[in-house]
């Protein structure tokens, strides 16, 4: 009884999510691309001014809404809320746009099978536990970490985890950027196992936080198997054909990550 109600709990999230679109998907990327406008790191704000001016006012704003891992760990309570803030920074507007389309691409069916609310907690809770583990792995460093690359790389895993056989539209550099179709967990796994290569040889010194990538990653896959085990979301997303499997489009290369400025 109590099984059951639970399934019509997540029938009706999925059929309201279905309803009116992605809506948590497009507000957070429509939050993402607001902050950054305003901010000095898109440069097209004119009250930030130019050329060195630019640069401090760039370097002050990441300080202010970063992660920097040694203040993190003292524990400040404005320290502890940067691990949310920094999800909504970005470095630069490459930085900007290759989160964005990963997110575009597969937040959108992940938000429609798991309801707006657990996908919203999922972006958040990944987002920041991704940040405050790369913290832990490097406690002295004074770098800021910005971006919202480990609550995407949340979504990713929770992607694979309900719809692994997903055909997603990929272009490889190795394959000459041809377009060719891929069932989703190939090309998710092909990218974490970029991430876990490229995290092997990073350093603390400005970059690409890889490490928040595989921890956002993991962590997003986790939870939505422990919640979802067993069983499918609780609805067929839009495009999806009766045996399952449905078409989405990616770059499915490595997104500039969280950025270390």
């Amino acid at each position: 009884m109590i099984r059951t109600a639970s399934a019509s709990r997540r029938a009706r999230a999925a059929v309201r999510a279905a309803a009116g679109g992605p809506l948590v998907t497009y507000a957070l990327i429509a939050l993402c691309s607001l902050v950054f406008l305003a901010g000095p790191a898109s440069g097209l704000n004119p009250s930030y001014g130019t050329g060195t001016e630019l640069l401090a006012a760039q370097a002050a704003h990441f300080e202010r809404w970063g992660v920097i891992p040694s203040r993190l760990l003292a524990g400040s309570a404005e320290a502890l809320l940067t691990p949310l803030t920094a999800l909504f920074v970005h470095g630069s507007w490459l930085h900007l746009l290759g989160n964005l389309l990963f997110l575009f691409v597969f937040g959108g069916m992940a938000e429609g099978r798991m309801g707006r609310v657990a996908y919203a907690l999922l972006y958040l809770a990944t987002g920041y536990l991704a940040l405050v583990a790369y913290a832990l792995a490097h406690p002295n460093s004074g770098q800021t970490l910005v971006g919202a690359s480990g609550a995407i790389s949340g979504v990713l895993g929770a992607f694979l985890c309900l719809l692994p056989t997903a055909r997603v539209t990929s272009l490889f550099p190795f394959l000459f950027f041809l377009p060719l179709r891929f069932p989703a967990w190939i090309v998710l796994v092909f990218w974490f196992a970029l991430q876990w290569l490229a995290a092997r040889t990073a350093t603390v010194q400005p970059g690409v936080a890889y490490l928040a990538h595989l921890v956002g990653f993991a962590l997003g896959f986790a939870a939505t198997w422990a919640r979802y085990r067993g069983r499918r979301g609780a609805r067929r997303p839009r495009g999806a054909a009766p045996g399952g499997r449905t078409r989405v489009s990616s770059a499915a290369r490595a997104s500039e990550g969280d950025s270390q400025p």
